[in-house]
């Protein structure tokens, strides 16, 4: 279980990634560490709080750049020599400069509410990194306070640019024969080699909580909630007994969220709470609830829980492993298909899309083998291409044990990618490439317009757009 088991279905619903081509957020947070870090200290003498760059009236500092390249150089994330990198790195920061310039002309806004959500959802991603609240602190050499304030315009401008970058690309859409253009105009030895995949369909059976359990996990919620109107931490206790790993490390603390990103019956207890107010246990489908409210901020609100999990008796798991051995001895003496079982036996989410295993990172049916879950991995390599498993025992994505079938459809061999076979890759691929040539031709007409100014440091760089005026681009 993760920090997410409470959110809708798991998923982040605000899942927009800031583009590639815009500054980390982590930068500002090394201007007081550089100096502890030997490894990545700055040689004596360099200045490195001199504006390096302007792009209309906003600047950029010299600071900024080598903020981010210590950023890189702590990821292991160089490529090509330090003033290559530097020079990326300035271009980037250009990128946005401009499109934070084109927001206040179109008249875009984010509003605090909105900025301190996103500041605090970020946070909190690295406060699970590092392990915890104080270790974050220690390594930055500053308080969570402090970070925030300085990071806080950092968010605010990536919102921004983020706000017109979509603009940007909102109606682009490829036609088939854009997407047959695009495949034909590569060279093909760029085209990539796929690695073996796999097509997996699964049959699912769930067992039921049964009544006794579920009023344990309540009666338990019920106690520990009277403690802590008898004054005990709530966050300690949340230490103790949550069962959200990803919270639970911090106190049972969330971060701020905005309505409809949480589960509805968790969401709707909890807007109804005070700070400091403790709900009653709350039923959802990742187990039981109690919640306390720490702040609000418009329709943002902060809060702590304690999840338990109600377990599923072994009578009851063991029901649902006899009745997939039942359905399996159906389906390979013929009796039924594979498809007509799981319309008929299959209880989990995607038994109306007949049963097909979905990858999670590009949407598809396709799974190349490092990317299936190690315990699918094992049972797949033993299976052949229209053989089915035995019940296997797994976690529901609500870590509720079930039990399932596993059905290899389709073993796909290495190949070069090619349209016949991946044609939903060569159409985002085509779309990415119209998106990035607008963002290009949007910025070069943008800059001819806009006063940028580089030092003579930088005006070496082979940037990808003329920032330069009256220099053409190599």
């Amino acid at each position: 279980m993760t920090k997410n088991l409470i959110r809708q279905n798991r998923i982040h619903l605000n899942n927009q990634k800031i583009p590639g081509l815009f500054v980390l957020i982590l930068l500002v947070m090394f201007q007081s560490s550089v100096s502890a870090q030997d490894s990545l200290s700055m040689p004596k003498g360099k200045v490195i709080d001199q504006v390096v760059s302007v792009v209309g009236n906003a600047p950029v500092l010299q600071s900024d750049v080598e903020n981010q390249y210590l950023n890189y150089r702590m990821q292991g994330s160089i490529v090509g020599t330090e003033q290559d990198m530097k020079c990326q790195i300035l271009e980037s920061l250009l990128y946005q400069k401009l499109m934070v310039a084109q927001s206040e002309v179109d008249s875009l806004k984010v509003d605090k509410i909105q900025v301190n959500a996103e500041l605090e959802r970020r946070l909190s991603g690295f406060i699970n990194q590092f392990g915890s609240q104080e270790k974050l602190e220690k390594y930055y050499g500053k308080s969570i306070t402090e970070i925030k304030s300085e990071i806080y315009d950092i968010v605010k401008d990536q919102m921004l640019a983020q706000q017109v970058q979509q603009k940007i690309i909102a109606d682009i859409t490829v036609t088939p024969s854009e997407i047959t253009s695009y495949y034909k105009s590569l060279p093909k030895d760029s085209i990539p080699m796929i690695k073996t995949e796999y097509v997996i369909r699964q049959i699912v059976r769930k067992p039921p909580i049964n009544l006794e359990e579920k009023l344990r996990v309540k009666k338990e919620l019920l106690e520990l909630r009277k403690r802590i109107l008898n004054g005990e931490s709530f966050s300690t206790l949340a230490i103790l007994y949550s069962q959200d790993p990803g919270s639970a490390k911090n106190g049972g603390e969330l971060g701020f969220y905005g309505r409809g990103q949480l589960y509805p019956a968790f969401e709707a207890a909890a807007y109804k709470l005070k700070p400091g107010e403790i709900s009653g246990v709350v039923e959802t489908k990742a187990g039981y609830h109690i919640i306390q409210m720490i702040a609000r901020k418009g329709d943002y609100i902060n809060v702590r829980h304690i999840l338990l999990v109600p377990k599923v008796s072994v009578k009851d798991l063991q029901k649902a492993r006899m009745k997939l051995d039942t359905v399996v001895k159906e389906i390979r003496s013929d009796s039924i298909t594979f498809d007509k079982a799981v319309e008929k036996y299959s209880q989990g989410k995607n038994r109306n899309n007949g049963g097909y295993l979905l990858n999670p990172r590009s949407g598809s049916v396709e799974f190349e083998g490092e990317q299936l879950a190690p315990q699918v991995s094992f049972i797949v390599n033993k299976l052949k291409p229209g053989e089915i498993s035995n019940p296997v025992p797994f976690k529901t994505e609500n870590q509720k044990d079930a039990y399932r079938l596993l059905y290899i459809e389709k073993r796909i061999p290495p190949h070069r990618a090619n349209l016949k076979q991946d044609y939903p890759r060569f159409e985002q691929w085509a779309l990415q490439a119209k998106q990035r040539k607008a963002i290009d031709t949007w910025i070069n007409n943008h800059a001819k317009n806009t006063f940028v100014r580089i030092n003579s440091e930088y005006q070496k760089c082979h940037f990808r757009h003329n920032w330069i005026h009256g220099k053409k681009k190599k």
